[in-house]
Formats: C-alpha cells, structure tokens, sequence
C-alpha cells in the first residue's frame, strides 16, 4: 500500500518521541510537528483506520508492526542523511531539515547505495 509522506512524517514522529519518552499521546505529535490538535487528531483517525497505529483507553499511541516498520525505515534514513550532509559541512538545523525531505523521496535502491557508500567511507573515518 501506498503511504503518503504526511503520514510518514506522523509515524517518524510517534516512534521518536516513544523512544524520547515512552509513552505516546496525540499531544506530543502535535508539539513535536508544530501541528494544531484538530490536524493531528484527524491524522490519527486516519493512521488507525489504516492500521498503522492503535490507541487505548488512555489515549496512548502505538505503532502496529506495518506502522513500526514504516517509521524505522524513515528513521533510519532521516539519521543517515542527516549525519551524511553534516559530514559534508551542511550545518545540523539545515542537514536536518534537507534529511527530513530527502527521506520520502529517494529510492529504497538508491538508499541502500548511499548506505553501503557512507559505510564505506566510515570505516576509513567515522562521521560526526
């Protein structure tokens, strides 16, 4: 299934502030997105109805495994470029919002290239 970037993003977002805090409420996405509540909580109707995460009586979040899945690969690849475009003199603020916008669009192929590449490279000198 098709996911689109918004909720990739919304999904990025639970799993940080999971391993930030623990504990997920619809409340800490929005502060964490800059979004308003009513945006958020529509989003997370949404990503239930899908399957990507689950609510319970107390109004904590989780990701469902399909949800999880989705949120480390956006993760992972958020931090890698992140990293990456620091090592090459990109300022932290600016690597990471260019990470933040490459993650959704460059291909799993390219990735992985991108991947093994910076691996490479760190082995002869560890980035930042």
């Amino acid at each position: 299934m098709q996911i689109h970037e918004s909720a990739e993003n919304y999904l990025e977002a639970i799993l940080m502030i999971s391993l930030e805090k623990g504990s997920v409420r619809s409340i800490d996405v929005a502060h964490k997105l800059a979004f308003s509540k009513p945006s958020v909580s529509r989003a997370v109707s949404l990503l239930r109805e899908n399957g990507y995460i689950t609510m319970d009586r107390d109004g904590l979040l989780s990701l469902t495994p399909a949800g999880q899945s989705i949120a480390e690969r956006m993760y992972e690849r958020h931090i890698l470029l992140s990293r990456w475009l620091v090592s090459l003199g990109v300022p932290e603020e600016t690597a990471a919002e260019d990470a933040c916008r490459m993650e959704h669009d460059i291909s799993a192929v390219t990735f992985q290239c991108l991947k093994e590449h910076i691996g490479a490279l760190e082995e002869a000198a560890p980035l930042p």
